[in-house]
């Protein structure tokens, strides 16, 4: 554990206007959130991530193997004809080995990377990692550098908070039911002022989430990639969850 630690989390969006971003100060006892807010670009995500311990991104880090290697094939006009392209061979080409265990883990399916609008952010997040590294880094696509991919609707399912509709303009009355009760699910977490921000737009809710499952990943209370997986997960990327899922 890191008391005095800074912990980030990102609600990344393709608009910096709609990106949420919190920080999380570890005092030990508790755990203060710092500051919270909806609008930043690049170079504000790039300066918070290198002076913080560990910096949680609601995006994809990268792309599924087997759909970079389809683009390839194709584009070299190499690719062998499938057997058939029916659900179960679009579902190996469109989602990543991580896609698979969270909906097998949790019951949550993620959105596939390569063929919904979550592409846009993730191409947003291959640039700021290329710039992180840039300036030394260590930024890896399985979360074991200095960010890791979280998926807060899944966390929310690990800490057994699910069936809260939060999202939109309409979800204001359950963002406050469900900030109640994650402190009630974590006691150690003090708002510090900032639980309205949260209530009022749920980028800045979904950050802050980010942002804890961030903390557990730096101290060993987040569930890594199994060995049969790893490599996949350092070139596919890997959602992390909190233990207990």
């Amino acid at each position: 554990m890191h008391p005095g630690s800074t912990y980030l989390g990102i609600d990344l969006a393709s608009d910096p206007k709609r990106t949420g971003i919190a920080w999380l100060r570890d005092e030990g006892e508790k755990v203060m959130v710092e500051d919270v807010r909806v609008g930043a670009d690049d170079d504000t995500i790039v300066s918070a991530v290198v002076t913080s311990q560990k910096t949680g991104v609601d995006v994809p880090f990268g792309w599924p193997r087997s759909f970079v290697e389809l683009l390839e094939a194709h584009r070299t006009a190499t690719l062998t004809p499938p057997p058939s392209t029916g659900p179960d061979w679009k579902r190996h080409v469109l989602y990543r080995a991580t896609d698979l265990e969270v909906r097998r883990r949790v019951g949550k399916n993620p959105l596939s990377v390569a063929s919904d609008k979550i592409a846009y952010p993730a191409i947003r997040w291959a640039g700021i990692a290329a710039r992180l590294r840039e300036q030394g880094a260590p930024v890896t696509p399985d979360g074991r550098g200095i960010a890791c991919e979280v998926y807060p609707g899944a966390a929310l399912v690990a800490w057994q908070l699910a069936g809260y509709t939060y999202k939109g303009a309409k979800g204001a009355t359950s963002r406050a039911a469900l900030a109640e009760q994650l402190t009630a699910r974590l006691p150690w977490l003090d708002w510090a002022g900032h639980r309205d921000a949260c209530v009022d737009d749920d980028n800045a809710l979904d950050a802050v989430i980010a942002a804890v499952v961030a903390r557990d990943v730096d101290r060993g209370l987040a569930t890594p990639a199994p060995p049969e997986l790893a490599e996949l997960a350092a070139e596919e990327g890997w959602i992390w969850l909190p233990e207990g899922s």
